[in-house]
């Protein structure tokens, strides 16, 4: 008996083990599935709080111009006296519709998410543009480039909409030259805006010295303004990393002060102004105001001043985080600015001059006036950081005479600085600001400006909604024709200014176009009369191994502008001298439409000639947001990719001919991991044809993976003393020295030439290519290791 219940104790024991498993087996999934669930809210939640976070940080760079035109808007609005009460709420509905309909619904809603990988600009998107049809006016680009991860792009069908936009824009030479000239003159309508917001932001914020002490001159206020210019300017060189934590934080409490005013001011004054909510006013304002009406545009224009800012300054942020920050905090706490100075000056018409710092309480004027003048000077700031980096652009697309370039951050590579721009920005700011002395006509000026970025932008964005989104034509009619509508009413309320002010950025817009025109003008004639020029194959194979000269240890890089074939400065050079270096290298530094090109695929690496030519070409790639390094880093990094190009062609030798694994745009994925392993590089070179060269192109293609590796087992014994041996000589003739090799090229204008393109060849370009900076400098080479080779083109 006992025996018998121990067995049932022990069955029962066994019995509830078994539960328990299978208990902890059916609660084990769903313990996994909890904490998958667990984890994914701790992930949105991170980054819902990285979203605030980046929202937050983009007040200090991309709003702080937009955020400032509470300053300034009624008093340009209103130069004179307010006649009648219904004015203030007829202007106030006009500034709350504006706010909607372009910085709220056109740019952060649409154009902001037409950016170039996190891009903005008037260059992202032509260099978007650039990549769906082939309207690049400097045609340098391979199809190698097109494989880069970095050049996304889209494809429609040959009889869509789009494709039939693409070929009537790559038709004739003229749209493409008119797309250009319509991108530089928003450009240039940028630079004028990089000179004329720190001069009204900081004069107005220098005005609130006045409103406490009346009897004060106004050449106070200017030299106080200008000294607050002289400043800011002089500390660009430090760059904007140690103190943009400040920016946000000054900011934001701006935003709040601004909006909090407004509300008090709304509820002391006339909370009657929020019936400008209605658009029925905007119609009794026109309707009484006549033409009066019509040109006061011009001043309602400045309060959306500051919104091309936001999207050139994108790069920084997603667009989420700018369209959270401008949804939750910048448009309402605008609203409530605007809707707090109109009740003020419904109830004190007499102060419409000074209408901001008048409708700040006594209790807190002081402390607002100092938040002012700091969120002025951090307006300031991302306008003129927004103005280096669209100069910066401009060069990399050849739209702008050298100029030096200096990173100032580790951390974020869109902080540029660029001196030269500097000191004439600061010049022309203060002639600005002491000339006109007064807030209104730089206003003038100022709304010109950025009308007519709005006006190019909105053009390019047809383009863009055609070529790359591929939208419905109803779409792009009604955004277009929305836009323009819009934009062209206050072009023509501005046209009536252009006397009183607004002719200054035209003046300023047309001499940067000048420059950047003719710059351009010159480099593509250049680059033409070299491809023309260039030295055919079978020449070079004509002089032997030796290249009918004496070959002297050392490496000699010769820099072209030309991704393929020979260039003429190599032949006008050896026709000149007696001797050439045992390695010839030749280098071609270009910039594509892309933002950036990561740096394992920075270099294209091919052989010229039989191997006994010991010549190569390296083609280094960079996106218009990348700095071109210092000369040390950029030529290790070039012999690095061209040791590793050697091995992968010792490896691929011997491989047969006739199948579909082919080297002319990529190696196989096979052959590069083996190679990789064996360098440990993380460079990874990909090879090339060149058409001109192609007969004797060293790389052959392989059956397969398989094979190919069979393949170069079976020769290994011959290929590796061959890479070895020419591993070998590079390495003893990049001991024995490196030199630069430069073409110092004069371009003349022929005899036959117009005279107009006299000027532009023999003395316009001429004279910016005395005073820009020389190749070697902007290529950093050592003056010992640099050799010029003088030649005149005519064009």
């Amino acid at each position: 008996m006992k025996m018998t219940s121990r067995i049932e104790m022990d069955e029962d024991n066994d019995n509830r083990g078994s539960m328990w498993d299978l208990d902890q087996k059916l609660d084990q999934p769903m313990d996994e599935e909890a904490g998958r669930l667990r984890n994914m809210y701790k992930e949105k939640k991170s980054s819902a709080l990285l979203l605030l976070r980046l929202a937050f940080q983009s007040l200090g760079v991309v709003y702080g111009d937009l955020g400032t035109s509470p300053l300034y808007v009624f008093y340009n609005t209103f130069p004179g006296k307010i006649e009648d009460p219904e004015d203030v709420v007829g202007a106030l509905s006009l500034i709350i519709y504006s706010l909607t309909l372009i910085p709220l619904l056109k740019y952060v809603f649409v154009v902001c998410k037409a950016n170039d990988n996190g891009q903005g600009g008037t260059f992202a998107l032509y260099s978007l543009l650039c990549r769906h049809a082939k309207i690049k006016t400097i045609p340098n680009q391979h199809r190698t480039d097109e494989e880069l991860t970095t050049y996304s792009r889209s494809t429609f069908h040959e009889q869509s909409f789009a494709a039939k936009t693409k070929r009537w824009l790559e038709r004739h030479v003229s749209r493409k030259n008119a797309l250009l000239i319509l991108v530089l003159v928003g450009t240039c309508m940028v630079i004028g805006d990089g000179i004329l917001t720190p001069a009204i932001s900081v004069l107005s914020a220098a005005g609130g010295i006045k409103v406490d002490h009346p009897s004060m001159s106004n050449g106070v206020v200017v030299v106080v303004a200008v000294v607050i210019l002289v400043g800011l300017f002089s500390l660009q060189h430090y760059g904007t990393d140690k103190v943009s934590w400040l920016f946000a934080p000054i900011v934001l409490v701006w935003f709040l002060v601004i909006g909090g005013i407004g509300i008090y001011n709304i509820w002391k004054y006339d909370s009657s102004v929020l019936k400008a909510f209605s658009p029925v006013y905007i119609y009794r304002y026109f309707r009484r105001g006549g033409k009066d009406g019509w040109t006061s545009l011009g001043g309602i224009m400045l309060s959306i001043t500051g919104t091309e800012a936001l999207f050139a300054d994108l790069s920084h942020f997603p667009v989420a985080a700018v369209q959270l920050a401008f949804t939750v905090v910048v448009f309402p706490c605008l609203l409530l600015a605007y809707s707090g100075q109109a009740a003020y000056l419904m109830s004190n018409r007499d102060h419409v001059v000074d209408a901001f710092y008048r409708s700040i309480p006594d209790s807190i004027y002081w402390p607002v006036f100092i938040i002012a003048t700091a969120a002025a000077i951090v307006a300031s700031q991302a306008t003129i950081t927004a103005t280096f980096s669209i100069i910066k652009q401009a060069l990399a697309l050849g739209c702008f005479p050298r100029v030096k370039v200096v990173h100032t951050s580790k951390k974020f590579l869109g902080q540029i600085y660029v001196p030269d721009i500097n000191w004439i920005l600061m010049i022309l700011c203060i002639a600005v600001t002491a000339g006109f002395k007064n807030q209104n006509q730089i206003g003038n000026a100022y709304g010109t400006a950025v009308v007519i970025v709005m006006l190019v932008t909105t053009l390019l964005m047809t383009l863009i909604m055609i070529l790359v989104w591929r939208c419905h034509w109803i779409l792009v009619l009604l955004f277009t024709g929305l836009s323009l509508v819009v934009e062209c009413t206050y072009f023509s309320a501005v046209l009536f200014k252009v006397d009183q002010g607004g002719w200054v950025p035209l003046v300023i817009a047309a001499a940067f176009l000048l420059i950047m025109y003719v710059w351009h003008y010159g480099t593509l004639k250049r680059y033409e009369f070299e491809m023309h020029s260039k030295v055919s194959m079978a020449w070079i194979l004509g002089l032997g191994p030796s290249l009918g000269l004496v070959r002297v240890p050392g490496i000699g890089l010769v820099y072209t502008e030309l991704a393929s074939g020979v260039p003429h400065i190599f032949s006008h050079f050896i026709t000149n001298l007696p001797a050439i270096h045992s390695v010839v290298v030749f280098v071609c530094v270009k910039y594509l439409p892309v933002y950036t090109v990561p740096e394992e695929e920075r270099f294209l690496v091919k052989r010229i000639g039989p191997k006994n030519f010991h010549m190569f070409r390296c083609v280094a790639r960079y996106g218009y947001k990348d700095l071109h390094k210092k000369d040390d880093e950029f030529e290790k990094k070039l012999f690095d990719s061209l040791f590793l190009f050697v091995r992968l062609e010792s490896m691929m030798e011997g491989c047969s001919d006739s199948d579909e694994y082919s080297l002319y745009g990529q190696q196989t994925e096979r052959s590069r991991e083996g190679l990789l392993n064996n360098n440990g590089s993380g460079n990874t070179i990909t090879s090339y044809a060149d058409t001109t060269i192609s007969s004797v192109d060293s790389i052959v293609p392989v059956k397969s993976p398989m094979q190919g590796s069979m393949t170069v087992r079976s020769s290994e014994h011959v290929s590796s003393q061959t890479e070895t041996d020419e591993l070998e000589f590079l390495n003893s003739c990049r001991d024995a020295g490196v030199v630069h090799i430069l073409g110092n090229t004069v371009v003349r204008a022929r005899r036959e030439s117009r005279f107009y393109k006299k000027i532009a060849i023999d003395y316009v370009y001429a004279f910016l290519r005395k005073i820009c900076r020389e190749h070697s400098v902007i290529f950093n080479v050592p003056h010992e290791s640099l050799l010029n080779v003088g030649q005149v083109f005519y064009v």
